[in-house]
């Protein structure tokens, strides 16, 4: 596998307020954990710090993952896809809980249809 370079920024497609979705995986299990949004700012400053760093669309700013809660998510890897409009972190996620709700996953509703 490659190590990523700054690079390929500018292959991602962001959209009109400058986001681009991602989806937060465990890197252990494959659980997907989250989905979130980051802009050029915080992708950035995720690969400098290699803690998950996004874009809080609700309080319109910058969001250390765990900065409050202690449940930090250190990145693993990054692929975007074939498009450029959506990125993938695989990370490790500190003391088990991604969601603000103090479960494991955000996605835990929902069943088998």
């Amino acid at each position: 596998m490659e190590r990523l370079t700054p690079e390929f920024i500018d292959e991602l497609k962001f959209d009109e307020r400058g986001l681009i979705p991602v989806i937060v995986q465990d890197y252990e299990n494959g659980d997907v954990l989250m989905l979130a949004y980051m802009n050029k700012e915080t992708l950035k400053q995720t690969l400098e710090t290699g803690k998950a760093t996004y874009w809080s669309r609700s309080r319109q700013k910058v969001w250390v993952k765990g900065e409050t809660s202690g449940h930090f998510q250190l990145v693993k890897e990054l692929y975007y896809d074939c498009d450029g409009d959506t990125i993938l972190i695989k990370v490790e996620q500190v003391g088990g809980i991604a969601c603000h709700t103090g479960n494991r996953s955000c996605f835990y509703r929902g069943g088998k249809i």
